[in-house]
């Protein structure tokens, strides 16, 4: 008997240390789970404000087949960044590119505004609204890549679910384009209306984009035939055949005169066909060799310029907030309410 006694002294002090620790092991959760990447990546990139109205649909014209497809907001935004910019860019940079995205359907759903689409849609899938592509177009696209590159537009986009860009309560006209000269334009100097948050700002990190700088050469009967105009005489003496008139505050031509005839930057770039209104023209023999830096029409979000911001360690709401002066982050479902 007192052998058991003895060793019931002995064993219960051990029990008592040793069943919180088995309960404790036995419901604490998987460190397995906690370990894996998908659930890092998920606590690294929840979204400052989450989406608050999963039942909000984008009815997109699809311009190929001729139907409208009702899409989830998320969805959408998706097939729009994984169409309008490169997958390999940085992921700050395909985050401020979702929002960016997001920011204009929103923008146009509270407006309501659909005579630009057949009957029953609210966005076109092609460059005239935001390029889309679905998931069966991105697998031709992007073919033995579509993985990694899916999972990189869908991590950008989901970081960023429900966000979209807004100046003094409104979404504002998140307006976007390929690459600069080094500087965006001020939005009245392309399109001859003011907008307070598209002014014109510092873009250095362009210069790395393939688009950067590019030189088409036309003859000088093409030139007359495009901008309506009479060179001949002019041009034979190769003197001072055309006169920069003004350049705006982006460094790009304000308006030029040529064989008698005034043309905005905006103009000359669209009758030519050139890639942006930054330009140059120099005259050889009966060609003229024409340089242009950037590609676009300069306002807004420069995308080269973001994925540069990006490489520098910017964050996507700091590449938003240079771009788009005087900015803030809000949930769309409270812009929708407003």
């Amino acid at each position: 008997m007192k052998r058991y006694l003895l060793i019931g002294f002995i064993t219960l002090p051990i029990l008592l240390v040793l069943m919180p620790a088995a309960l404790v092991y036995l419901f604490a959760p998987s460190h397995e789970s906690a370990t894996q990447p998908n659930a890092v990546v998920q606590r690294q990139d929840k979204p400052a404000m989450a989406a608050a109205d999963p039942q909000l649909s984008i009815k997109v014209y699809r311009t190929e087949k001729k139907v409208v497809e009702t899409l989830p907001l998320e969805t959408y935004i998706a097939g729009v960044v994984a169409a309008e910019m490169p997958a390999e860019f940085e992921l700050e940079a395909l985050k401020a590119q979702a929002m960016a995205a997001r920011t204009y359907i929103v923008r146009r759903l509270k407006q309501g505004k659909f005579d630009d689409v057949p009957a029953g849609a609210q966005v076109l899938d092609t460059v005239q609204h935001q390029v889309y592509m679905d998931e069966a177009q991105r697998r031709e696209r992007w073919k033995d890549q579509f993985e990694w590159k899916n999972r990189r537009i869908e991590q950008a986009v989901q970081s960023t679910a429900g966000i979209v860009l807004t100046y003094q309560g409104e979404p504002i006209d998140a307006t976007f384009f390929s690459t600069s000269n080094g500087f965006t334009e001020n939005s009245d100097e392309y399109w001859e209306k003011p907008i307070p948050y598209l002014k014109s700002v510092a873009s250095p990190w362009d210069i790395e984009s393939p688009r950067y700088e590019e030189t088409v050469v036309k003859s000088t009967a093409e030139l007359e035939i495009e901008l309506g105009v009479k060179l001949s005489q002019e041009a034979s003496s190769n003197g001072a055949w055309y006169r920069i008139e003004s350049r705006t505050t982006g460094n790009r031509v304000g308006k030029i005169s040529i064989g008698g005839k005034e043309f905005t930057g905006r103009e000359f770039r669209e009758k030519l066909n050139l890639n942006s209104s930054s330009f140059t023209l120099e005259l050889r023999g009966n060609q003229v060799f024409i340089t242009t830096k950037g590609y676009g029409h300069g306002v807004g979000m420069s995308q080269w310029g973001a994925n540069g911001m990006a490489k520098s360690g910017k964050t996507a709401e700091q590449i938003v907030k240079h771009f788009y002066q005087g900015i803030s982050l809000q949930n769309y479902a409270k812009v929708m309410r407003a």
